[in-house]
């Protein structure tokens, strides 16, 4: 649901085509919302029967022609009203989390090994993100709002501390792994 809205934040900028769309969220909220072009042309198709957003073909030359979205009255108000609610809860499924809970079926190397795997996972994460302030230098140049642009620091920020926390959280892991604090069980004696 909140790629619809997401899709219709966007629109309310600029108006866009599908193959558009996924470029700029591709450098500018792809630290906490990803979808593949797929995605992004369903959402569209939705909204447009919902009759948030309407739909332009632009003739093209030399490529086919290509399908150019607007936002309408109805979607930017829609997108208000979303904008002043109460925030959507994340899920709270986590696939690394479950393979932590259950990781005492390991052995302590492998257990090792899996967190290790995690904190460079989170390095690598946080390079990338390093990275966003440039790549979101394009859509800026779109909007031009100081405003925006500080909200848009704000989730990156969010990301930031988050990744962090989790690679404090891994590194924490790996030192009592190492310093040999990983409890046996009787029966494993």
């Amino acid at each position: 649901m909140s790629l619809d809205y997401a899709i219709l934040g966007f629109l309310n900028y600029h108006p866009y085509s599908g193959y558009d769309l996924k470029k700029v969220l591709d450098v500018s909220v792809r630290h906490f919302w990803n979808a593949d072009q797929s995605q992004i042309y369903r959402t569209l198709a939705r909204l447009t029967d919902a009759g948030y957003v309407n739909m332009e073909m632009v003739e093209q030359s030399q490529r086919p022609d290509r399908k150019v979205y607007h936002i309408t009255s109805t979607g930017h108000s829609a997108l208000l009203q979303w904008l002043s609610g109460p925030p959507p809860l994340g899920s709270t499924h986590s696939g690394p989390m479950v393979q932590v809970f259950f990781m005492s079926a390991l052995s302590d190397a492998e257990i090792l090994r899996q967190f290790e795997g995690y904190a460079h996972i989170m390095r690598s994460v946080l390079a990338q993100y390093d990275q966003v302030p440039q790549q979101v230098e394009n859509v800026y140049q779109d909007v031009q709002s100081p405003r925006e642009r500080f909200f848009w620091l704000l989730t990156l920020d969010s990301g930031l501390r988050t990744m962090r926390a989790n690679l404090e959280w891994a590194e924490a892991a790996i030192k009592k792994m190492k310093a040999g604090q990983i409890p046996v069980d009787k029966e494993q004696k």
